[in-house]
């Protein structure tokens, strides 16, 4: 497997990750990544405007609300609310923010993208910890190789 790239190396390097769009679904994409990171060591934070506990955890309505420290944020939410997503986390001083796509334009916006480089954050755009938190299994790597291969993940 190539190295990990250093935006994806630093992301996982935080300790307190906020997931947002952890759904009350357990078939979510985000709810598999928030297992893998609580698998993974992480201390994995739910965050879902409907829902009061997921997978367990307690889940907070939003970004504001979580108490402590965020050293992370994985979005995991639909397009059109990742701004905001982004906005709350830049407020709480998050440099850390990591869009979810797979195929399609998964939680990037060209907005988010922006208002997070705007306010000196370099965010990652594409893929998902599934791909690089080990042990990373034979369907998410074939997946980032693929998705390297067009450039829709962090070299």
């Amino acid at each position: 497997m190539p190295p990990v790239p250093a935006p994806v190396a630093a992301f996982l390097e935080c300790r307190r990750i906020v997931v947002a769009g952890v759904s009350r679904s357990a078939n979510a994409p985000a709810n598999a990544i928030f297992r893998r990171l609580v698998a993974a060591g992480h201390e994995a934070i739910p965050v879902n405007p409907s829902a009061a506990e997921l997978e367990g955890h307690r889940c907070y309505a939003d970004i504001a609300s979580v108490p402590g420290p965020i050293h992370a944020v994985m979005v995991v939410t639909h397009p059109s609310v990742s701004e905001s997503v982004a906005r709350a986390a830049l407020d709480r001083g998050v440099k850390h923010i990591w869009f979810h796509r797979s195929f399609g334009t998964g939680s990037v916006s060209p907005e988010a993208l922006a208002t997070c480089r705007a306010r000196g954050v370099e965010p990652i755009e594409g893929g998902c910890p599934l791909m690089y938190c080990q042990p990373v299994d034979q369907g998410h790597r074939l997946f980032r190789w693929w998705l390297r291969i067009q450039h829709r993940v962090p070299g």
